[in-house]
């Protein structure tokens, strides 16, 4: 018998047996990220996250795991619901807190679902889909939310979870010798404007590094987040990410963290910080104290591709939206969430305006494909 049972602190659930129930090394479902997470201030109910992680059980033997949140608000989630809190809202309903399956802050596909590689993974799968759902009913919440997941996740989710995707644009290595290689794959406008927005930065006489983190010092690791959050400020928006979380990365992941970095005069000026497996690059963060036309492109796009080939990743994965990566040889791929909302009328409402938005995004995805980077052969 599965007994489900809530967690109100990742690490209440043991590392180990976590760890052992991804299908493969993401860091973002690791364990030791959501606990940092939490433990470095990043987790507060203040800000809308109170952690609330459900963990499926047989014989007391952790079986199946999954991270859940309780929301207060939709930052931080990147599938965007604002407009269904407001409808939900303006009749009289309370859209929050909500019930949230996500890594905070992280728009990074991947497996949601924790269930091991054994032959009860698709029955694990659907027993934790239905207790999220037991979870929506016994606190009397609005709706729970499942964002980024893997195909694999997918078939857990009955029809009275919505259906939504979105697109993101990857980097895929076709086993490139080294950058030339790569260029070389571009239609000829690519490559000439890559080279060119190189050109100008290299100009500059910038010194450009790509570095793990544990190679970084206490007072680099505070200049990284310090850019890190004057990008937010500079846009009025709020840095989640607390410097105890960025030391800690650099503390406990070691060169699974990747820092592309700008120094001028010895002085650390813009950053792009990408976390990776042994398959993939995640480009995360950027930052930059001074304006230079292309430094953006080349710490947050082309360091990550070379850094890609050098080590034989197969994909970059440089972050949500930006059509403007296609023209830096990124790909449209779809993005998948599924969504239950607890009122029938509700449900069937947003399912309409669901199904109309879905016809746009193929239409988006149709058009995109039109315009591919690369020579055709």
């Amino acid at each position: 018998m599965l007994l489900p049972r809530i967690h109100n602190h990742i690490n209440d659930l043991p590392a180990t047996a976590w760890d052992a129930l991804r299908p493969d090394d993401n860091p973002f479902l690791s364990h030791r990220f959501l606990a940092a997470l939490e433990s470095t201030g990043c987790i507060r109910a203040d800000w809308g996250w109170q952690a609330h992680h459900l963990g499926l059980y047989e014989h007391d033997t952790l079986v199946a795991a999954t991270p859940l949140y309780l929301k207060g608000n939709s930052h931080g989630e990147f599938v965007f619901d604002w407009s269904w809190a407001s409808a939900w809202e303006r009749a009289g309903g309370d859209y929050y807190p909500k019930l949230l399956n996500a890594v905070p802050y992280s728009p990074v596909p991947g497996t949601r679902l924790l269930v091991g590689d054994g032959a009860q993974a698709s029955r694990y799968r659907r027993a934790l889909v239905i207790a999220m759902q037991a979870q929506v009913e016994q606190l009397g919440l609005s709706s729970a939310h499942a964002n980024f997941l893997s195909e694999d996740d997918l078939p857990a989710f009955g029809d009275d979870w919505l259906t939504r995707s979105d697109i993101q644009f990857h980097w895929t290595n076709r086993s490139y010798g080294d950058f030339a290689d790569f260029l070389a794959a571009l239609s000829h406008k690519k490559r000439k404007n890559i080279r060119h927005e190189r050109a100008h930065v290299a100009q500059r006489g910038l010194h450009i590094e790509m570095r793990g983190g544990d190679t970084l010092s206490r007072a680099e690791w505070q200049r990284v987040h310090a850019l890190y959050a004057s990008t937010f400020d500079a846009k009025g928006n709020h840095a989640a990410l607390t410097q105890a979380f960025f030391i800690e990365l650099g503390q406990s992941f070691g060169d699974a963290v990747q820092l592309a970095l700008a120094h001028d005069r010895g002085e650390i000026i813009a950053m792009a910080l990408s976390l990776q497996s042994s398959k993939t690059l995640y480009g995360r963060y950027w930052g930059a104290s001074v304006e230079i036309p292309g430094l953006h492109f080349e710490l947050c796009y082309y360091q990550g591709i070379e850094h890609a080939i050098r080590h034989g990743l197969q994909r970059f994965e440089p972050g949500a939206q930006g059509e403007h990566k296609m023209a830096r040889g990124f790909l449209p791929v779809r993005t998948h969430s599924r969504h239950y909302l607890a009122d029938e009328g509700f449900r069937a409402a947003v399912r309409q305006a669901l199904t109309r938005e879905a016809l746009s995004i193929d239409e988006y995805a149709d058009e995109l494909l039109t315009h591919s980077p690369y020579a055709e052969r």
